[in-house]
């Protein structure tokens, strides 16, 4: 059984001393892709040379990732920067991008404006996109459910919200990504999670974020994929071959 898992940060300086004993133990354990989504200029030639050392393993995605906004001094030259990059280099997506009203709402005009430029770079590449939304869906699905926007696919990263929420997410032709959140006692996503179609998930785990439990606190890593499935199989009782098999299916029809 293999599995996917659309959105870890394997170059980051958390897995700077063992990323290569992570990336081959998450595959021994079933986990056959990673994603890997980038925040700023400086992280895409990690994750180029990730992708370059395990080829048709590691992905690479670009994109400039909301908290960035706050701390890049001129956000526009980052932009400029980085769209010179995609256009001499193949990703699978742009991501991770959106609004982050979490920490900081003094820079929402800036991450409003970013978000849109790399929605056009989306709709020039032909490619998905995979959202960073925080304190701010309202705003996102405003951008996104736009008639201009329609052909965009991608993911709604770390899904967290409402089953409202959900269903607007999924009928723009957006899917959910799942991870470590589904494990914590405390999380609304269980209660409904059943009601909708699993042909509009996808498996993640954002790590070295949102360890699930037993693990919650410590550093996640793509082989904790394997308790997000297994929980995710509780919810529809449904084996964890077929939620694998299915939720792979999702990420071809998105990426590939």
């Amino acid at each position: 059984m293999n599995i996917i898992d659309t959105h870890t940060h394997l170059y980051m300086k958390e897995f700077k001393k063992d990323v290569d004993y992570v990336i081959n133990n998450s595959i021994n354990k079933g986990v056959c892709k990673f994603f890997l989504p980038s925040v700023n200029i400086s992280s895409i030639n990690k994750i180029i040379n990730l992708e370059k050392k395990y080829p048709n393993i590691c992905f690479s995605m670009i994109g400039l990732h909301p908290n960035y906004i706050y701390s890049t001094y001129n956000f526009n030259k980052e932009l400029k920067q980085i769209k010179k990059i995609l256009y001499n280099h193949s990703f699978i997506s742009i991501g991770e991008i959106g609004i982050d009203l979490h920490s900081n709402k003094n820079f929402f005009s800036e991450q409003k404006y970013a978000f849109k430029i790399q929605l056009e770079w989306a709709k020039e590449k032909k490619l998905p996109i995979v959202i960073h939304c925080r304190n701010a869906f309202d705003y996102v699905f405003n951008i996104l459910s736009k008639k201009e926007y329609s052909s965009i696919k991608g993911i709604f990263h770390c899904f967290s919200g409402t089953l409202n929420q959900a269903n607007k997410i999924i009928n723009i032709g957006m899917k959910l990504g799942i991870g470590g959140i589904i494990t914590f006692k405390k999380n609304n996503i269980e209660q409904y999670l059943n009601q909708i179609n699993i042909k509009n998930i996808v498996l993640e785990t954002d790590s070295p974020y949102l360890s699930p439990h037993p693990f919650r606190g410590k550093r996640n890593d793509p082989s904790n994929l394997k308790i997000i499935l297994k929980k995710i199989s509780e919810i529809y009782s449904i084996s964890e071959n077929i939620i694998a098999n299915i939720t792979n299916n999702n990420v071809n029809e998105i990426f590939f």
